[in-house]
């Protein structure tokens, strides 16, 4: 038996355009032998689909698209993922297709409603287990979130399953594949069957679906790995229910990963969106110099315009470092200088701050005149701009409304500071792509003279990782204090972070690479008074009623 993984890059909504990847796929499964196929979970329209799935004609025309499909195909069955809508319920579905027909469907049990997903706005779960024939060998279909709970495949197990595929739509994060291998060797052990773990590829907005499908056989043992962030067709061979060995796709490094991510979700999403290339801000500091390595890497270096708008309080080995790389890469860059335009900022409003010492309020005004200028160029000549500001400076607000968050697309949005200069570092392990100095010097915002980031912030090292214990891990003041980090800090960072909420509504989607980024990770009201851990507060009090 020969069982073919799909591991498709599906985009949302692009019904017709999922239909002829899953019939090509199916076309070269069957020429190489394979009786089967598999495809990831809602193949057929995408993942996530969101608010589409409560409209009835996207709805309509998945099932108009599943019973076309089916009619295409033919000599290979083929498992494929899609909604379905049945009595005014919808259902994440994965349907056999077998001789031109639906043959049989599966509605999926495990509906997550947290991190990224909300499946039950949307799905009303399964309870049934499916269990099909094939080649002799029954096989029992689930579906992503079905395979991180004992119950969905016990079930299949208990209704005479011998294997179990599961279609998969699962997103990225750091080590998310080594904890996909743990949960899904936790099913074989309990349900002693071998599993084929079919996942989408490339990038929806601020996920990214990394791929790396794999087959676990009924000891545990992986036998089978395609590999990650890139399409691939895999034939897997059986002899009854023991998958052969074959060749395993390499483990990436967390950095390696990392950028990978960042690179496939910036080019689906330029991509997809139909963007003629993207523009950026190119400053001499290391966020817009991996901003711009990602971007040549993932785009070609003809679809980049790099720009360097110097200012007074511009560095001469800034601009010298940033054509240096601009020249390294092959990329055009343009030169526009912006001090004229922050002096005529200054003199319109001399009147009005007659007699007020320079502060953020300039520094400001030299971001958004920036960002007005990148924008320009945007609509000008069709390109997005890419922002190039990290997750450390997003959570404390060390960026400008309207100025360096200004674009369409926030490529290290989630990306921390320290991270950043590992990428940086893996990049160029890879070629020299940006100057060693980018990387070695102090960085800084250049907005004002003598400035560099630790005048405003505690160092790097320290911010990030209070960052990770308060946004990531949802760890209080008083559990962050106790890992180590100096009180003065932790309520610093911690107030910041709360302050900035309304900052990070407004700023552009970007990938998320951490397992809570902001977006729809960390929903935090903007309007709230964080007050609410009374037990520790030694002022609340009730006060005394017994007298009224």
């Amino acid at each position: 038996m020969k069982i073919a993984i799909a591991q498709m890059n599906c985009m949302v909504g692009d019904i017709a355009g999922n239909v002829a990847k899953i019939i090509d796929n199916a076309k070269q499964a069957k020429a190489q032998g394979a009786t089967l196929l598999v495809t990831p979970e809602l193949s057929l329209c995408g993942y996530p689909p969101e608010d589409l799935l409560l409209r009835a004609d996207f709805l309509q025309a998945c099932d108009i698209a599943l019973n076309k499909l089916s009619a295409a195909l033919s000599g290979i069955t083929v498992i494929v993922g899609h909604p379905q809508r049945l009595d005014d319920k919808c259902f994440n579905a994965a349907s056999v297709l077998q001789d031109g027909k639906v043959f049989a469907t599966y509605h999926k049990h495990a509906l997550p409603n947290y991190s990224v997903f909300d499946e039950k706005r949307y799905f009303t779960p399964g309870s049934k287990a499916l269990v099909f024939m094939h080649c002799g060998i029954k096989l029992g279909v689930l579906i992503c979130a079905d395979v991180w709970e004992p119950k969905p495949a016990l079930l299949a197990k208990e209704a005479g399953a011998q294997m179990l595929v599961a279609l998969n739509a699962s997103p990225f994060h750091m080590e998310k594949q080594s904890t996909r291998l743990d949960i899904l060797r936790q099913r074989v052990f309990e349900t002693q069957l071998p599993i084929i773990y079919t996942n989408m590829v490339g990038g929806q907005d601020e996920l990214v679906f990394d791929g790396g499908s794999f087959v676990l056989n009924a000891g545990g043992k992986l036998t089978h790995q395609l590999p990650a962030f890139e399409s691939a067709l895999e034939i897997v061979e059986f002899t009854g229910v023991h998958p052969k060995h074959t060749t395993i796709a390499p483990h990436l490094s967390i950095e390696a990963s990392v950028y990978h991510a960042l690179k496939l979700g910036l080019q689906d999403y330029v991509h997809k969106n139909r963007f003629p290339g993207v523009v950026l801000g190119l400053s001499g500091g290391v966020d817009s110099a991996l901003t711009l390595a990602i971007a040549v890497d993932a785009l070609g270096a003809e679809n980049v315009h790099a720009v360097l708008m110097s200012s007074e309080f511009t560095a001469n080995m800034s601009v010298d470092d940033a054509i240096e790389m601009a020249n390294l890469l092959g990329v055009r860059y343009s030169l526009i200088p912006i001090s004229t335009l922050f002096e005529s900022f200054r003199s319109a409003l001399s009147n009005e701050f007659a007699g007020m010492p320079f502060d953020t309020t300039e520094e400001n005004l030299q971001a958004r005149i920036r960002g007005t200028l990148l924008m320009a160029l945007s609509n000008k000549f069709g390109s997005i701009v890419v922002t190039t500001g990290n997750k450390s400076e997003m959570a404390v607000g060390y960026c400008t409304l309207y100025g360096d968050m200004a674009g369409g697309f926030a490529l290290l949005k989630d990306v921390p500071k320290t991270l950043v200069y590992k990428l940086c570092h893996y990049r160029n392990s890879l070629s020299k792509a940006i100057p060693q100095r980018i990387i070695t010097r102090p960085p800084s915002a250049e907005l004002r003279a003598n400035q560099v980031d630790q005048d405003s912030l505690p160092p790097y090292d320290v911010l990030d990782g209070i960052i990770e214990a308060y946004v990531e891990d949802d760890l209080s003041s008083k559990d962050i204090v106790e890992m180590g980090y100096a009180a003065a800090d932790v309520n610093r960072v911690i107030t910041l972070i709360d302050r900035n909420e309304y900052k990070r509504r407004q700023s552009p989607v970007g990938v998320r690479i951490t397992h809570k980024g902001f977006g729809k990770d960390r929903r935090h009201p903007i309007t709230v008074k964080l007050d609410f851990d009374i037990h520790l507060n030694p002022d609340f009090s009730l006060g005394d009623f017994s007298s009224t």
